[in-house]
């Protein structure tokens, strides 16, 4: 501890805040305390009740600063904000930021809409939510306007200046309040049934859809009682989809969190008007070992806030460990007292129960796909570097492939696995200058060798700058390479290879039977079908196919319409190479207006109109191939 940093512990204040601490300039950590001198000085004590990540957090440490406040409350809601503008590396961080979608009825309005909103704003309008998705949303307004004839535009309504009804209300699902068919204490009325559907009371709802079926059913109206049934079954497929859970009609969340060791789960239930319409999980990286109250207020403070209002009522597993000022801020954000409950017994520890369930699920789940994903890529490789006898499992591995047309516009590709995972940003072209005609041997040996040589002299360039070999374009030389093909361009490559001094283990993969080609072996290695490391190679390799083809499609599809853009009076090299730059792609081009062309720099709207007309006339579109 350096001696600055103990003087500013020692000057520290008896009063409540918020401390930042620091490393090297950058905040790792915020806290909040009720008394700043005593909270602080603790982490600097040495103590065995110090988590392991505390420990690392402390070491790092090299500064810190405090910012006073009046109360509790005060640095619960400072403490919050600093967390999510500075993002610690060392707090409870929840990574997600996305908004949860509302439905929305302002009936400040003479003819309110039902809108899908995405923030929860304190605007005087009604808001039902939050769900879990949009496609949920948009699922039960389509059952609402099917059942309830509101109105679906956005437009201002005048009264005084009646327009022509849309076909909403040709087919009645729509009052024509634009049309002045509807008053506007008739049109509330119709709202009111809207917003008790959305509260999950649909028991009104199905009993007046009944009554209508019938009735038009003694009418012998068929085709008026069948419109009432299929609203029937909409209205029911809603329900179904929302699982009652509690006689209460009240609004609540509840939470559950659950240790994972190093991380935490936590489990959010979403229960409105007693029914179960939602739930959602988060992993929190790094909090495991915090105790599920400090958790469980990280996540409050930073889920809830002016676009996502609490409700009433949230039931947690835990007990925060200042609840009462948590209670007074989470009030304060939802304009109504929240009430935060830790039960013990009864119906709401049973949510709690099967938020909890939900949570474990969850970990399961998840510890599945990470061991899946260990058994595709860690795994992998090192099955792979055992079946080709590999003193260690290869970091970078590289796969190359050619296409053409029949020695036309040959192009290589080079795709990149880093770690078993596809490395895009690491792919990269090679068009083919030196081999004439269908040669696969001579391509191949030419994009190895530019490749190479490319890596050998970013390599010399970095070191004399004093700069790591990663981090070049192609710096950074393969652990392992894979050849698309079997002995003659494994053979090619290889001599490519040797030609600049290089010693990198290489193989080849056949399609024929899968099977794996080594250098100056006669006999081909094959893997069991089944076998993660050869379900690794064949992604590899399929990825280098895929990219060279794409690529290759696309530079047949840019030489077309170059040569059809030869033929058009006024466009000569510099204008056509001005087309193509400007447009990229050959789709965009032929997607574009005679405006859109007239923008390229240096091209008249008159040769702009020609090149339209030609690229759309059917008689200059060239013949597909056989």
């Amino acid at each position: 501890m350096t001696e600055e940093l103990q003087l500013k512990i020692s000057a520290l204040p008896d009063s409540p805040g918020c401390y930042l601490m620091k490393s090297r300039g950058e905040i790792i950590y915020v806290g909040k305390a009720k008394n700043l001198k005593n909270r602080v000085r603790q982490y600097f004590h040495p103590s065995k009740s110090h988590t392991p990540k505390v420990q690392a957090m402390v070491e790092k440490v090299d500064d810190f600063d405090i910012v006073l406040v009046d109360g509790e409350l005060e640095a619960f809601i400072l403490e919050c904000n600093l967390i999510k503008r500075h993002m610690p590396r060392y707090n409870i961080l929840l990574k997600d930021d996305k908004h949860y979608p509302f439905i929305r009825i302002d009936r400040t309005q003479p003819f309110p809409t039902v809108d899908l909103v995405r923030r929860q704003e304190k605007d005087g309008a009604r808001y039902f939510g939050p769900y879990q998705g949009a496609t949920v949303v948009r699922e039960v307004l389509d059952v609402a306007r099917m059942v309830f004839p509101i109105r679906t535009c956005s437009g201002p309504i005048h009264p005084e200046k009646p327009r022509r009804p849309c076909i909403h209300h040709q087919i009645g699902q729509c009052l024509a309040p634009c049309a002045g068919n509807v008053s506007p204490e008739e049109y509330a009325r119709v709202i009111d049934q809207v917003m008790e559907f959305l509260s999950g009371k649909y028991a009104p709802v199905l009993d007046a859809l009944k009554r209508r079926m019938q009735e038009a059913s003694l009418e012998m109206n068929y085709e008026r009682a069948a419109v009432y049934r299929d609203r029937i079954r909409a209205v029911e497929a809603v329900m179904q989809k929302q699982k009652a859970i509690s006689t209460a009609q009240g609004d609540r969340d509840v939470i559950a969190c659950l240790d994972t060791g190093l991380d935490c789960m936590v489990q959010l239930l979403l229960v409105r008007s007693g029914r179960l319409i939602g739930s959602e999980h988060f992993l929190l990286e790094g909090a495991g070992g915090e105790g599920s109250g400090e958790v469980l207020t990280q996540f409050l403070l930073q889920y809830y806030g002016p676009e996502n209002a609490p409700p009433q009522e949230i039931l947690l597993s835990g007990d925060p460990p200042e609840k009462d000022v948590l209670e007074q801020l989470l009030s304060e954000q939802a304009g109504r007292r929240v009430y935060l409950q830790h039960p013990l017994r009864g119906d709401k520890l049973k949510l709690t129960q099967m938020a909890l369930k939900n949570a474990r699920d969850e970990v399961e789940k998840r510890e599945k796909r990470l061991l899946s994903n260990r058994e595709r890529t860690t795994g992998a490789l090192q099955e792979l570097a055992d079946a080709l006898g590999l003193r260690q499992p290869p970091r970078r591995i590289e796969g190359y492939d050619i296409s053409n047309t029949q020695g036309v516009l040959s192009v290589g590709s080079m795709v990149v696995m880093l770690d078993g995972k596809c490395a895009n940003r690491e792919y990269r072209h090679f068009r083919i200058k030196t081999v004439e005609g269908p040669n696969d041997f001579a391509s191949m040996h030419e994009v190895l060798t530019r490749r190479l040589a490319h890596g050998l002299t970013e390599i010399a360039q970095r070191k004399e700058q004093g700069l790591p070999p990663e981090g070049g374009k192609f710096s950074d030389l393969p652990d392992l390479i894979l050849i698309d093909g079997g002995h003659g361009q494994l053979a090619a490559a290889q001599d490519a290879m040797h030609a600049l001094g290089l010693e990198i283990p290489m193989f080849g993969l056949a399609k024929r039977i899968e099977e794996i080609v080594l250098p100056g072996e006669e006999d081909s290695l094959l893997l069991d079908r089944h076998s993660p490391a050869l379900h690794l190679i064949q992604r590899l390799r399929d990825e280098a196919h895929r990219f060279a083809i794409t690529h290759h499609r696309a530079l047949r599809g840019r030489q077309s319409v170059a040569s059809r853009l030869d033929a058009i009076p006024g466009v000569g090299e510099k204008r056509r190479r001005a087309i193509l730059n400007h447009f990229k792609t050959v789709e965009s081009l032929k997607a574009a207006s005679i405006a859109d062309i007239a923008q390229v720099p240096g091209l008249p709207e008159t040769v702009a109109e020609a090149v339209f007309r030609h690229l759309h006339d059917e008689q200059n579109a060239p013949q597909e191939e056989p």
